[in-house]
């Protein structure tokens, strides 16, 4: 008997199940009440790192170190596949993807939360500036360096 549970994101951001297990493990895996914002994230992050006496291996050099790597694992995925392909993956392939994603995703949060700093607000800064050195009239299309517009 296969005892492998599957979830399978959808767009809505619910989450679908598919096993051969009792879906009692299904119901225990999903009972906790997701995060819906990166602070609560953030939070469910600290208190797991708490719990396993981690704290103190999660630097920011370490995070960052850490980061790196999950990212280079996000893109072994890719290597090797042409453009067209990366953008029609196999289920289980989007599902692998997935995986190495929030890898990445939760480290960075760590990261910032180490560094005292709101990934939100970075983020949004930095599309202003983007938008100014970037401005739509001579940007559109083309995929110059700013200095080179």
């Amino acid at each position: 008997m296969d005892a492998r549970l599957q979830l399978h994101s959808i767009q809505s951001g619910f989450i679908l199940a598919t096993s051969t297990l009792d879906t009692r493990l299904y119901q225990t895996m999903t009972s906790r009440r997701m995060p819906d914002s990166l602070t609560e994230l953030a939070q469910q992050l600290d208190q797991f790192a708490m719990e396993r006496d981690w704290k103190q291996f999660h630097s920011p050099k370490n995070l960052a170190s850490a980061l790196v790597v999950e990212a280079g694992e996000l893109l072994e995925h890719f290597q090797w596949i042409t453009e067209a392909q990366s953008r029609e993956l196999t289920p289980a392939k989007l599902d692998a993807v997935g995986a190495e994603l929030s890898d990445v995703l939760l480290y960075l949060i760590q990261l910032s939360t180490a560094l005292g700093i709101d990934p939100i607000a970075a983020a949004q800064a930095k599309l202003q500036l983007n938008a100014l050195k970037y401005p739509i009239d001579r940007a559109h299309g083309t995929s110059k360096k700013y200095n080179e517009l």
